[in-house]
């Protein structure tokens, strides 16, 4: 199973990063797959600590991925590492092992401790629309642009039907970093 989480990692003078990751779940194992190159990978090969924070603020998806990173922390409670602050849940995990890949490789990683700070009541369909969006965004470069328009274009549907502030917000960030990059193509 794949659950969308914002992944936090700290490199050796303390300054975090955070960044919205696709994570392989199988119990308490978990296997992370950043691209190269990737401060998350960088942070992680160098801390062996990663914290899994399970969020509903799709704007921090879309933040992350527009240039927006400053999001209010705290310290994590097992490992050197640090919470989203608006985290519902998070995990703690340590590395355990590496598949190297020249593109992508797998960070296997055990859950040392996990939290539940609020209770998860759900996605609506604005920010499942936010999620896949953001998601779309992170592969621009890797997709065909009328694809992502296609596809845009559907989830701007469920968006319509159910988006409150928040998710307005984050998906203005998203289709302006669309329309960034369809100018820069044109130029």
């Amino acid at each position: 199973m794949i659950q969308e989480t914002i992944v936090t990692t700290q490199d050796s003078s303390g300054l975090t990063h955070i960044a919205p990751m696709g994570i392989h779940v199988d119990g308490d194992d978990f296997i992370i797959l950043p691209f190269r190159p990737s401060l998350t990978l960088n942070n992680l090969l160098e801390s062996k600590t990663a914290v899994l924070n399970y969020c509903d603020d799709v704007r921090v998806f879309a933040g992350c991925l527009t240039g927006r990173r400053e999001w209010p922390l705290i310290p994590a409670e097992k490992i050197n590492g640090q919470v989203l602050e608006c985290a519902l849940a998070h995990t703690e995990v340590e590395l355990v092992s590496i598949e190297d890949d020249p593109t992508r490789p797998k960070i296997f990683c055990k859950s040392v401790h996990t939290v539940n700070h609020s209770p998860f009541k759900g996605f609506n369909r604005a920010q499942f629309s936010v999620l896949e969006a953001a998601i779309l965004i992170s592969r621009l470069t890797m997709l065909p642009l009328a694809k992502i328009e296609s596809e845009i274009e559907y989830l701007r549907i469920g968006l319509e039907k159910t988006a409150g502030d928040r998710e307005w917000e984050a998906w203005g960030w998203l289709m302006a970093v669309i329309e960034k990059f369809k100018a820069e193509a044109k130029a």
